[in-house]
């Protein structure tokens, strides 16, 4: 075992060998990219394929993104912060960036963002409220570098129009019950008039029908539309009808 490992890291590492190695046979995989963190761990996959195979395999590793208190960056209430839309819906991806700590915007539009410097060094004089047009514009660059400038925009006028009277503290809430859930879902339809935002489901079709309905940010284009109870629980998601009318909807 290596000096200063403990029992479990020591496995996770022979785990992620085994990984490695299993990654090499059945698909010819040669590299492995990581944090650097995982050095140790990349290293001694790259050994066991030699050792095993007599064949050479590499490792590179990329500085780890940490905030200014030295903890990694990417972490919520919920687990990570996914690029995929179906585990971190824009809307959520959006307001994660925007609410970086003051510390640490400026070093992350250096490093994740395509900005110019000279923009980015101007930044980096604001200070106070001003602050928080760098914050938007990080939120603003990496959404639309994620999912496209069409859903960027659509999520930060949604914000802005959330949080311009007062923030998401004010905002009705709506708790759905089990009973709610049919085979584990809900349709958009059931949420709307459940959530108050229709007085029925007629009414509540015509408004998917005509672009009225959002979630998270994102337009709701079919009535079959559905919802997790997974997607429903933490936080929750935020549902829109028309401008002004939101309502967070979350699991009890």
């Amino acid at each position: 075992m290596e000096k200063g490992l403990s029992f479990l890291e020591f496995n996770y590492m022979i785990l992620q060998s085994y990984d490695f190695y299993e990654l090499y046979q059945r698909y010819g995989c040669n590299m492995q990219f990581g944090g650097d963190d995982q050095w140790s761990n990349m290293l001694a996959g790259t050994e066991l394929i030699r050792k095993k195979l007599g064949k050479d395999a590499h490792a590179l590793t990329i500085t780890l993104l940490l905030n200014s208190d030295g903890d990694k960056m990417g972490k919520t209430a919920k687990g990570a912060v996914w690029l995929d839309p179906n585990k971190t819906s824009p809307f959520e991806f959006y307001q994660y960036w925007r609410n970086v700590a003051d510390s640490d915007v400026i070093n992350c539009l250096k490093l994740l963002t395509f900005l110019p410097m000279e923009l980015i060094w101007e930044m980096d004089t604001w200070s106070g409220n001003k602050l928080n047009g760098a914050k938007e514009t990080l939120a603003f660059e990496l959404t639309a570098l994620i999912h496209g400038t069409e859903i960027a925009e659509q999520v930060h006028d949604t914000s802005k129009e959330l949080f311009k009277s007062g923030g998401s503290a004010d905002m009705p809430s709506v708790v759905l019950t089990d009973e709610d859930f049919v085979d584990g879902a809900i349709d958009i339809l059931s949420i709307l008039v459940k959530s108050g935002l229709c007085p029925s489901k007629g009414d509540a079709r015509r408004n998917v029908d005509q672009g009225g309905v959002e979630a998270d940010g994102k337009p709701i284009s079919s009535i079959a539309k559905t919802f997790t109870k997974e997607e429903c629980s933490g936080e929750g998601i935020i549902i829109k009808r028309g401008k002004k009318n939101f309502r967070r909807i979350s699991v009890g």
